[in-house]
Formats: structure tokens, C-alpha cells, sequence
């Protein structure tokens, strides 16, 4: 008899290949698959190639904060105990935080009503060292952010976002809801937030390219809006870094962890001192 488990997991992306195990490379998923294979082993008469699934596949790079994933357990290990009876056998980049049971029948992906990535990007003259495995160093100029933040509010709704999607989907269709956008700034840190009920492929690192142009006025409000209003693909050519990326949290209509444990698991950076970067040239 198996008990289907949920964890609520977070890892430095930096390491590995993605969330996805690749040939050769090291993943997150195979990192993860082999330390519940070391405490709870298939049964000779299962065969699988991966034990868990994840409520969305980051890619090379990308961090996450507030990853769900589930497996399947067919040893006598209480969900209770997977949390720290993992985080003894991961390497030191990826944490559980916490570990549920939940109905055979719940799927970490299929069951998520929305994802929640946030993108940190470090808008000073001077590099920062410790920052840097986290966040996109634009130094270059002052980010215009009020037209950022008016070019991003205009994606909130259900659209065909085609042209913020990577070569190589296999998605019939570029059609997602965007349920809540939220851009800040404390001193050099910009911060944005996207809530959808899913995401393209490469969707929000293509969607951050077009606002730091926007930001440093290479781009005009009105040529993005026209770019992914009409499907312009084509038009689309640069994509953030992944470093500045992170999966925030998982929500499902039922809540499945305590609110501390995966809520708001990356808390944000606060600089005492701005450096702000030179003005921005304005573009005719």
C-alpha cells in the first residue's frame, strides 16, 4: 500500500541543469529521486524512471523558493518524518521544508490553481558579490520603473502570450491567465512578481528582457504592447539571465503546508545605502 507525500522544497539553482533530470547532467529531480530511493526503494515489480513530480520544471539556473513536489512512498516512513529524513541526504543546495500527506489522486502540477515566480534585479553602478547568484546586475543606468510597472500591468488577464514563449514548447496554445503583477523598488533592488495560473516556456525571463528595455528607453511602451498583443515572436530577442529568477510559491485550492513554510520563503533584500546609477539617455 502507498501513501502519496507532498513536499515543499527549496534550492539554489546555480548547480544544476533544471529541475528536469537530463542525460549527463545534473538535475534537481534526479538529485531529489535518489535520496527517497535511498529511504524508501521500488518494489522489484514498479519501474520507473522518476519518482517525483514538480509543480513546474525551472530551468538551467533557475532558483526556487517554494517548489511542490509529490512521490509516492511504499515504505513505512510517516509523512511527518521525510522533511529532516531528506534534508540528510541532499546536498546543502537543496532544503525540504516541509512534507505532507495528501490523496492519491493529488498531483503536484495538476493540482496547482497558480504558480508565483519573482525576478530581482540589481539596478547600481558598483557589482555586489554576495547578491550576484541572485540577481540581474543592470548598471548601465536608473531603470525607468513607473513605465515598466505600466508596460507589466497591462498583461494581468487571460491572452495568447505566444511571443514570451521559447523555441522548443510543445503547448498547443500560448493562452494563460495573469493573476496579479507587482513591481517595487528598495534602493538598488528592483523586484518583480508574476502570478499566473501557468507559464510558457521561458515566458517570464523573455517578459523581464522587454522591461529592462523599456526601463533603459530602448524600448517604448507602445512597441511591446504591440509585440505580444499581435503574437510578434519574431520580435522578441532578449531574455534574462536565469540567476535572477525564482519560483516563489505553489497555490492549490486547498492549502497544503503551513503558511510558514512556503508562503513567503524568499524574503526580500534590504540595502541601507542606494547607489543609484547614472540617468538613463532618452531615446527619440
Amino acid at each position: 500500500m502507498s501513501e502519496r507525500i507532498a513536499l515543499c522544497l527549496q534550492y539554489d539553482g546555480g548547480p544544476f541543469c533544471g529541475w528536469q533530470r537530463q542525460e549527463g547532467h545534473p538535475s534537481v529531480q534526479e538529485t531529489l529521486d535518489k535520496a527517497i530511493d535511498d529511504l524508501d526503494p521500488l518494489p522489484s515489480s514498479i519501474q520507473r524512471l522518476s519518482r517525483s513530480f514538480a509543480a513546474g520544471r525551472t530551468d538551467s539556473g533557475v532558483h526556487a523558493a517554494g517548489q511542490v513536489v509529490h512521490f509516492d512512498c511504499h515504505g513505512s516512513i510517516p509523512a511527518s518524518r521525510w522533511a529532516a529524513a531528506l534534508n540528510g541526504r541532499l546536498p546543502a543546495t537543496i532544503r525540504i521544508s516541509a512534507a505532507a500527506a495528501v490523496a492519491s489522486n493529488w498531483h503536484a502540477c495538476f493540482s496547482a490553481s497558480y504558480r508565483r515566480y519573482r525576478y530581482t534585479i540589481f539596478n547600481s553602478r558598483r557589482p555586489n558579490l554576495f547578491l550576484a547568484p541572485f540577481s540581474w546586475h543592470r548598471y548601465q543606468c536608473q531603470l525607468q520603473d513607473a513605465a515598466m510597472a505600466r508596460a507589466l500591468s497591462e498583461l494581468v488577464g487571460t491572452h495568447d502570450f505566444s511571443a514570451l514563449q521559447k523555441a522548443g514548447s510543445n503547448r498547443r496554445h500560448g493562452c494563460t491567465t495573469v493573476e496579479e503583477v507587482e513591481l517595487s523598488r528598495e534602493g538598488d533592488l528592483l523586484t518583480l512578481e508574476i502570478q499566473a495560473t501557468g507559464f510558457l516556456y521561458g515566458m517570464v525571463r523573455l517578459l523581464l528582457g522587454q522591461l529592462v528595455a523599456i526601463g533603459e528607453g530602448r524600448l517604448s511602451e507602445a512597441n511591446f504592447r504591440s509585440r505580444w498583443q499581435r503574437c510578434l515572436r519574431e520580435e522578441v530577442k532578449e531574455a534574462a539571465p536565469p540567476q535572477g529568477l525564482c519560483l516563489l510559491r505553489v497555490g492549490y485550492p486547498q492549502p497544503v503546508f503551513p503558511l510558514a513554510a512556503w508562503y513567503d520563503c524568499l524574503p526580500r533584500h534590504r540595502l541601507e545605502v542606494s547607489d543609484p546609477p547614472p540617468a538613463v539617455a532618452t531615446s527619440g
